[in-house]
């Protein structure tokens, strides 16, 4: 693509994505005339977008790209059928990716560290761009989430640094491979790679042939922090052409030691190849957030922030909404809500709410509705990660007639299993369905850990709503 230069105008095709709607707050700090157009645009991006000042249309027609821009980026979720991609082709209109635009207009003069891997990008990505910030490098960055200590997901910053989630997920319908090769990295940080994305992945040894492709990209000179107790991980930092420094509980030059969780604070030892480094205090919980804190510190030592400033900033980071993210409390049931979308994930949420609520009893309230959760490829894995919870609700697989019934996840095959267990479980049908069900039987105390990647029918309000209620007849009565 040829940059265009800043003032010229730039419309962006399906604008609501977390990405694109990001990038378009970037370049419209950068300077650009942004517009977009998405179908159905909501909150919160709709007010992320309206608050800064850019004019979106809702739907696709041909008409949004008159007068003709400079540059369209199109989005992955298009594809050929749309309206305005068609109008892009038949009029030879100069078009990017939203990672090709990211990569040309903002990652050209920036050191550019990406955080990549299966599990805690998102996290790990967020940690690391406050660990910069609080040391005054004002950072570039561009996270999938919602970051508890910015007001946004991402910044344009004014620093050397660009901080970014490297994503596994295919480019555009014009390139169909990973987001993450766009960013020529100097520095990457991976923190997993499991077998994901069913959609677009035929298997492990697909989803490992990506990340050996980014681990190509890192220069010599470059730096690689990668956890040493990951089989898969070690086979695709192996041939790094850059130094790889390793990070684990067990095993690694980079170790966490003595965890300890008290009063909703997490405290662990660090050594480096066996040398004290100190104690790291924290607000997360769960052994997964104590290696996604120490993958961090790692690589903002090796960019020389000082253990104290990195001391500070992790005490300080309040987390990624979304992620474990208590949303509120009512008759004594504290509901929660967790983007957990894959087998792995969901099983290290519940772990971590077991340490983080003790003594209480855990409900995991799961909507099938990521690609990989949808298929039966993991209906074993959910079973066991499902365990760890007292009762369990599954509602109806998402769009589950967009899936043959030879791929789609059989709920009753899980929750059968979970019973054999000795587990409460039920199967789930609207929201609204779900919360009448298990109201009777929530007590004091109980928390319940809602998992789903989308809004589930806004499950959390409705039952904190009907809780209220439940109160307020009680003290009637």
């Amino acid at each position: 693509m040829i940059a265009p230069k800043p003032g010229a105008h730039i419309h962006l095709i399906g604008v609501a994505g977390t990405a694109m709607s990001a990038l378009a707050g970037l370049l419209k700090a950068r300077g650009y005339r942004v517009t977009g157009s998405d179908a159905g645009i909501y909150p919160p991006i709709s007010t992320l977008l309206h608050e800064l000042g850019i004019a979106v249309f809702d739907g696709y027609s041909a008409a949004h790209l008159e007068p003709r821009p400079d540059l369209v980026v199109i989005g992955n979720a298009l594809s050929r059928g749309n309206e305005e991609v068609e109008t892009v082709l038949d009029g030879k209109l100069s078009y990017a990716s939203m990672p090709e635009a990211l990569r040309e207009l903002f990652l050209q003069d920036r050191e550019t560290v990406v955080v990549a891997g299966t599990h805690g990008k998102t996290t790990v990505t967020s940690i690391l761009a406050w660990i910069f910030e609080s040391a005054g490098l004002q950072p570039g960055f561009l996270i999938g989430g919602i970051p508890l200590n910015f007001s946004r997901s991402f910044a344009s910053g004014s620093g050397k640094y660009f901080i970014l989630e490297g994503d596994e997920y295919d480019t555009a319908f014009f390139d169909k491979g990973p987001k993450f090769l766009h960013y020529r990295p100097d520095s990457v940080l991976l923190t997993s790679v499991e077998f994901d994305h069913a959609d677009i992945y035929a298997d492990l040894s697909a989803v490992k042939t990506a990340f050996k492709r980014l681990v190509n990209l890192v220069p010599r000179r470059g730096w690689m922090i990668a956890k040493a107790e990951s089989e898969t991980v070690r086979e695709c930092v192996a041939r790094a052409f850059c130094t790889v420094e390793t990070f684990g509980l067990e095993q690694g030059e980079w170790r966490a030691s003595d965890i300890r969780f008290t009063g909703g604070i997490t405290n662990f030892a660090v050594k480096h190849r066996d040398q004290p480094k100190g104690h790291l205090s924290m607000q997360l919980s769960g052994e997964h957030n104590v290696l996604n804190v120490l993958s961090a510190a790692a690589m903002a030592q090796h960019y020389g922030i000082s253990w104290e400033q990195i001391t500070r900033a992790i005490e300080d980071f309040r987390g990624v909404r979304r992620r474990l993210e208590v949303v509120g409390e009512e008759h004594g049931v504290v509901v929660v809500d967790d983007f957990a979308h894959h087998p792995t994930a969901i099983r290290e949420t519940l772990r971590a709410a077991v340490a983080r609520f003790p003594g209480r009893r855990i409900w995991a309230l799961v909507e099938p509705r990521s690609n990989t959760l949808r298929r039966n490829v993991f209906e074993k894995q959910l079973v066991d990660a499902l365990a760890l919870a007292q009762h369990v609700v599954i509602a109806e697989v998402y769009n589950k007639d967009k899936l043959a019934e030879s791929e789609r996840l059989d709920p009753g095959q899980v929750l059968a299993g979970l019973r054999q267990r000795g587990i409460a479980a039920e199967p789930g049908g609207s929201a609204d369905q779900i919360v009448s069900s298990i109201l009777p039987s929530l007590e004091l105390g109980d928390a319940v850990i809602v998992m789903s990647n989308g809004g589930f029918g806004g499950i959390h309000q409705k039952l904190l709503r009907a809780l209220a209620g439940t109160r307020a007849t009680t003290v009637a009565e």
